[in-house]
């Protein structure tokens, strides 16, 4: 697993976790940078993280356009602590507004320009800061008569700062009436924040003398301030594991897939609704708490009392590894997480809590309740993460046919992804509606070809012999083999009442 801890002997935090991770360790000290963004992006918060992030340093919030007052009734809400922060508000007042002032002979810009400079000198000199915010460099343009003047008075206040020893972060609303493109080339990092209705991320666009973490980053505003979720990329993770099968603790499931589901890899369990695709997972996880390993599920249709009332109905000792800790159950809310924020809680269980089996469930359900526009390359990173870091990963699928001759795996087209993919369909035989299981591909090791019965009973899951002598089972409705002898039929009935078999795997009739 790669250090991912802050370099702060070099490095002056950003008071965000995540925006010091994207920064490899949080911003250079002396230098100046640009948080640009549209109105209600974050901008000021992102600010007032960076001033708080330190209690021990001098700081200063120098406003040019909005009240002091305000700011700081903000900040408050936010659980901000900003007493210490030092606040310069040199935004207009209402007697700005009242006492009507006109020029009738000087450009107003150049009237109110050198009282405005000789009050921001003079309170960096005052209270020598070590990190400075101002909010926002946007106004001084309009105390500038073109755009060469404003360049030349930005590069001298940056130098000024700089001279200081200053860190500086500017924020800019960039508009077509107030471009801010001659800004970006004199700082030495920008910022960029995009949000709409639904999402807010960060972009590093330029971040001199160090790398940092490229593409678009969530961001959260909430009752604390901002949260940065940085973007998953499974590269930078690793840890070495043997790549030993995993049981099912159902001997005839477990020669099916010749000893197991391999650590480390991912499984699509294919199958229409109703047909066992979460209790398949959910019986790996059983086996798995006997051996005393974590693992979690996160139900994005089911509710979480239905899942557990479920498990207790076929044998599945659900209070017990849920009071152990070998079980967790996170029901997730539709439309509550971004791709990165989600990915960051599967990080939590897997690095801090050990957990070794993950089930998303399900796929569909995964793109109905993440809000992201790239949900295929979400999955691939988070799905590739777990892999590098030994989670086995079991992603039940629903299609949307009960019974077809077009065999389909998903409706998505991430089937590449699986290492492992198993086929749960229904198929009607002799007027009753049975189920079958059959494994399609697994990379790890050979497999069984044949198809199996198999039922969910009071007793848990069972899988019977070969469905010898019958063709076109996938398709839903088998018939007898030409070329067949004598045919094996399958059990019906609908298991209710079966006995255990102890999981010994004789094939103990489900009826």
């Amino acid at each position: 697993m790669p250090d991912s801890s802050p370099r702060t002997a070099d490095r002056l935090s950003s008071g965000i976790a995540g925006l010091d991770h994207i920064l490899q360790g949080g911003f250079i000290p002396g230098k100046a940078y640009l948080v640009r963004g549209g109105p209600g992006a974050g901008k000021t918060t992102l600010g007032f993280h960076f001033l708080t992030a330190s209690p021990g340093d001098k700081t200063l919030f120098i406003s040019l356009g909005e009240a002091a007052s305000q700011l700081k009734e903000n900040a408050i809400k936010q659980n901000l602590a900003v007493d210490n922060v030092e606040f310069l508000d040199v935004s207009p007042d209402k007697e700005f507004f009242t006492d009507n002032e006109s020029y009738d002979i000087f450009n107003p810009a150049e009237v109110e320009r050198a009282p405005l400079v000789e009050e921001i000198t003079a309170k960096v000199e005052e209270c020598k800061p070590k990190r400075v915010v101002v909010d926002s460099i946007t106004q001084l343009r309009y105390l500038s008569p073109d755009a060469f003047q404003f360049r030349k008075q930005v590069l001298g206040f940056v130098r000024y700062l700089d001279s200081q020893e200053a860190t500086v972060l500017l924020t800019s609303e960039s508009s077509p009436e107030a471009p801010d493109n001659d800004v970006r080339f004199l700082v030495d990092g920008i910022l960029e924040i995009e949000h709409d209705e639904s999402r807010r991320c960060v972009t590093v666009a330029k971040f001199r003398g160090s790398g940092f973490k490229k593409g678009r980053h969530d961001m959260e505003l909430g009752p604390t301030g901002a949260v940065i979720y940085p973007r998953l990329m499974p590269g930078e993770y690793h840890c070495d594991f043997a790549g030993e099968p995993i049981s099912s603790g159902i001997p005839d499931l477990d020669q099916m897939l010749h000893g197991g589901l391999e650590r480390g890899t991912t499984t699509i369990v294919s199958g229409p609704s109703g047909v066992g695709k979460t209790t398949f997972g959910l019986q790996f996880m059983k086996e798995a708490a006997g051996r005393g390993e974590r693992s979690v599920v996160f139900a994005f249709e089911e509710q979480r009392n239905i899942l557990i009332e479920r498990c207790r109905a076929i044998n599945i000792p659900v209070d017990r590894m849920i009071e152990q800790g070998t079980l967790v159950i996170k029901e997730m809310e539709a439309l509550t997480s971004t791709a990165d924020q989600f990915a960051e809680e599967v990080r939590h269980e897997v690095e801090r809590n050990g957990t070794r089996i993950v089930m998303l469930d399900s796929i569909s359900g995964y793109q109905l309740t993440i809000r992201s526009d790239r949900l295929t390359q979400h999955m691939h990173a988070l799905c590739r993460y777990l892999m590098n870091m030994g989670v086995t990963v079991i992603l039940p699928n629903e299609i949307d046919t009960v019974a077809s001759a077009d065999l389909r795996v998903t409706n998505t087209g991430i089937s590449y992804l699986a290492d492992t993919i198993v086929l749960l369909r229904y198929f009607e035989i002799g007027g009753t509606m049975q189920k079958s299981v059959g494994i399609l591909k697994k990379r790890t090791s050979n497999f069984e070809k044949s198809i199996r019965q198999f039922d969910i009973t009071r007793y848990g899951l069972k899988v019977g012999p070969p469905l010898r002598g019958l063709q076109g089972i996938l398709s839903g409705t088998p018939q007898i083999s030409e070329t067949a002898g004598e045919v094996e039929p399958p059990v019906q009935g609908n298991g209710a009442t079966s006995a255990p078999n102890g999981g010994n795997g004789a094939h103990t009739p489900f009826a």
